[in-house]
């Protein structure tokens, strides 16, 4: 396509992106009734679109436009350049560039105008500037004020823009750290005040990590106002909703389930294209292809007694914030990987870079490869790295492994799946069922690494793949709540396009997934749905 023609055609996408949600808009406030006398809902999300509308913010624009005609208050905790830099602002290439509020605020003025909007803008905190101004960034990361943890509710966000864990001292960090710790500070300050005078039943936002909605999650708690979480989830145009961290995806599983025959089929399908690298995540395909072992490599393992693959994640996703239990980060846990293979050269092990490492815009400047680099990676005969972009296919390496190591990827739960012991060094949305190897302590984790490289054979309880099972089925066919029948792609991955829709589609009794929705929030129901069988 053209220059041109895909500017025509993203223009032509927009207006009728406006004209939909307009429209819709019109027809929700016309026939909601809301009750006064109810407790109404706020919704809140200023991290997940800018220009657009993407998963997470059509989640929550169609969530309340359900609420509203179930007869509820919805009140629309609004940006209005409330923030001297955003998550959005500062994704977008200098991280000390002003926000692109304009733009913004008109997808935001076009999304909340069903219900009741409430603006907040920028209201700076003179106190605090001049406590954080000539503050160095440890000291930073720790700042707590008028009883906020600021430091610790902005550090995952300013992780995700700069692309790394350990934060270096100069002056653009430290520049942006103040001026999300200034911006949260307002946030917090103005919420806190509109808690106080609407008293709502429950607020839902996403992800609840980066730190506009980090603050205002912390806000509702603090009151002991329930606060619903939502994020992406595994398949097309589905979300997870959650009264948890939606991050770490937390299921109540019932004991007594288990997969049906029928259902173990459907499983297998899915795990069939899975493993050929035929997914999606957030509208992102990872793998482009995957190749088989090349011969070389076959052979220059066949020197070795064993193969252990070593699955690494992006050192700045959101998921990190949760798996550092057993070591401080993922590369401490490499530090030891590489201490370990210089002990066993009886072993080949094969570090696998994670391919999100290297997305375009979304570059980590943390890297293993940069870990490799700097380790001198060459020096040791048995250590091989695979770097990001390269497509030899990660479930082969699994299926010839003596054992899987992962900090805590979701291919962890694949290599189950696959019938491999797995040993998880960090906590991961799977560890929450036992079907990993994942000891309660570092000690005990070395202990174990160095039982597994030395046993002739592993025993895995047999219960780990069933719960395995289990646990993907559960996520798949109950947890995804499916939008599908509202959504389909947009040309811009990741983002969009709302299907030509009657408002009567979000009334209460005429959609599965928006009644679960509406009485989770109301009425604290699971957010659960049977889809497959």
């Amino acid at each position: 396509m053209s220059f041109f023609s895909n500017k025509i055609s993203k223009g032509i996408q927009k207006l009728r992106l406006f004209w939909r949600v307009s429209r819709l808009n019109k027809q929700v406030l016309s026939h909601a009734s809301p009750d006064r006398t109810e407790k109404p809902v706020v919704f809140f999300n200023a991290s997940a679109r800018l220009e657009g509308l993407n998963l997470n913010g059509a989640f929550n624009l169609l969530s309340s436009w359900g609420v509203l005609l179930a007869g509820r208050e919805v009140y629309h905790f609004a940006c209005l350049a409330g923030m001297s830099q955003c998550v959005l602002g500062a994704g977008l290439g200098d991280p000390l560039d002003p926000p692109p509020c304009q733009g913004c605020i008109q997808y935001t003025r076009l999304f909340t105008s069903a219900a009741h909007q409430v603006w907040f803008g920028y209201q700076e905190d003179l106190q605090l500037k001049n406590l954080l101004d000539g503050q160095d960034v440890p000291v930073l990361e720790q700042v707590e004020y008028l009883g906020r943890p600021l430091g610790r509710l902005v550090l995952a966000s300013t992780r995700w823009i700069l692309r790394r864990h350990h934060l270096e001292d100069n002056e653009t960090t430290r520049a942006l750290l103040r001026k999300y710790l200034l911006s949260a500070n307002s946030i917090g300050e103005q919420f806190s005040r509109f808690l106080d005078d609407i008293q709502p039943e429950a607020v839902v936002l996403f992800n609840g990590l980066q730190y506009p909605e980090a603050v205002v999650r912390w806000e509702a708690q603090k009151r002991g106002i329930r606060v619903i979480t939502h994020e992406v989830n595994l398949k097309p145009f589905s979300a997870f909703f959650t009264e948890g961290q939606a991050t770490i995806y937390p299921l109540q599983i019932p004991k007594d389930f288990h997969l049906t025959e029928e259902q173990n089929r459907l499983l297998d399908q899915y795990l069939e294209k899975r493993f050929q690298g035929e997914f999606k995540m957030a509208g992102i395909k990872f793998w482009s292809d995957m190749d088989q072992l090349p011969d070389d490599f076959l052979r220059f393992a066949d020197q070795f007694d064993n193969l252990v693959p070593v699955f690494t994640n992006v050192i700045f996703d959101t998921s990190q914030a949760h798996a550092n239990t057993l070591f401080e980060d993922m590369f401490a846990w490499l530090d030891l990987v590489l201490k370990t293979a210089a002990r066993h050269p009886e072993t080949l092990f094969v570090i696998r870079a994670h391919p999100d490492e290297m997305r375009k815009g979304k570059s980590s400047q943390e890297s293993v490869q940069s870990w490799a680099e700097n380790k001198d990676l060459g020096r040791f005969p048995n250590v091989v790295l695979i770097g990001p972009k390269e497509t030899l296919s990660s479930y082969e390496l699994i299926q010839r492994s003596k054992f899987t190591l992962v900090y805590n990827s979701s291919i962890g739960l694949e290599a189950v799946l696959l019938g491999a012991p797995v040993l998880c060094a960090g906590k991961a949305r799977y560890t929450q069922y036992p079907m990993v190897f994942f000891p309660p302590s570092r000690e005990e984790y070395i202990k174990l690494m160095e039982d597994f490289l030395h046993s002739q054979e592993i025993t895995v309880p047999p219960q780990f793949r069933e719960n395995a099972r289990n646990f993907l089925f559960f996520q798949l066919y109950r947890a995804s709540l499916p939008f599908g029948e509202f959504l389909y792609e947009h040309s811009t991955p990741g983002y969009v396009q709302l299907k030509n829709l009657s408002w009567e589609k979000f009334k209460p009794g005429k959609s599965l997934v928006i009644n679960k929705i509406v009485n989770g929030i109301l009425s604290g129901d699971e957010f659960l749905v049977e889809t497959g069988i």
